[in-house]
């Protein structure tokens, strides 16, 4: 053994990821707007809409609109609202204090950091995702899944897309607030696009197209899809892993501690 073996800093191994999650849950909670707004928000928009949808049946199975296009909808929104808008602005917080700063001197790694952001925004989801399927199913009533285990999947494939794109966001921005700023307009955008605003059939062919193939839009329709048991695109899950490993890339490359 060498002298450089013997003193060494050891690598931070499960222990510290999650202390890092632990640290990371109690700030979440501290954050009444952070905790709230990206559960209540979409839960509000699946009200709004679920009171004015038709419970004609449109698919197999007796799948009404609600749970074909807007619970889908409702759900996505929960997942991109979290992984986009919400977690990079704990994370560029951290940047403007200086906690990052004092991390670098430690041998916990950019992977780890961003690793425990996407733990807790799992967690957030989760509880959001059950909260809405709680309040649809009480207030308006919804035909359970064609294929839970292909909507499961879905959702776990959409939220990585989003989560990546979150910690692209979280990689760079300097500040809460541009955290904020650049993972709203982000939404705003793949929202547009993705038939936040309105059936995405009333959009240009062109825009239509790029949207159902950006991370908002390919969620919401394969959600659909395997919610109502007809066939998936497979387009849209390609995007979303294409996604993934594209968000990842980059925000381990792009990612600063100050």
């Amino acid at each position: 053994m060498t002298a450089h073996d013997i003193h060494a800093a050891p690598r931070p191994g499960l222990r510290a990821t999650r202390a890092l999650v632990g640290a990371e849950m109690r700030m979440v909670t501290r954050d009444t707007a952070g905790l709230i707004v990206p559960i209540a928000l979409p839960v509000l928009v699946l009200v709004m809409n679920g009171s004015g949808t038709s419970a004609e049946i449109v698919g197999p199975g007796a799948m009404t609109a609600f749970d074909r296009f807007v619970l889908p909808l409702a759900l996505t929104m929960i997942i991109a609202v979290i992984g986009i808008v919400n977690m990079p602005s704990f994370l560029a917080l951290y940047r403007k204090s200086g906690v990052l700063k004092r991390l670098s001197t430690t041998p916990i790694g950019p992977t780890q950091v961003l690793a425990a952001q996407v733990i807790t925004s799992a967690v957030q989801a989760t509880l959001g995702i059950g909260i809405a399927l709680t309040a649809a199913a009480l207030l308006f009533g919804i035909t359970p899944p064609h294929n839970p285990i292909l909507v499961a999947a879905i959702l776990v494939l959409g939220a990585a897309a989003m989560y990546s794109l979150g910690i692209v966001v979280a990689a760079v921005a300097p500040t809460a607030n541009s955290a904020v700023a650049i993972g709203l307009t982000l939404f705003l955008l793949l929202g547009a696009t993705g038939g936040l605003f309105g059936p995405v059939t009333d959009l240009p062919d062109p825009v239509m197209a790029i949207g159902e193939a950006l991370p908002f839009g390919a969620t919401v329709s394969a959600l659909g899809a395997a919610w109502s048991g007809t066939p998936v695109d497979v387009a849209g899950p390609i995007g979303l892993v294409a996604t993934v490993f594209l968000g990842i890339a980059c925000a381990v490359g792009l990612f600063r501690w100050s």
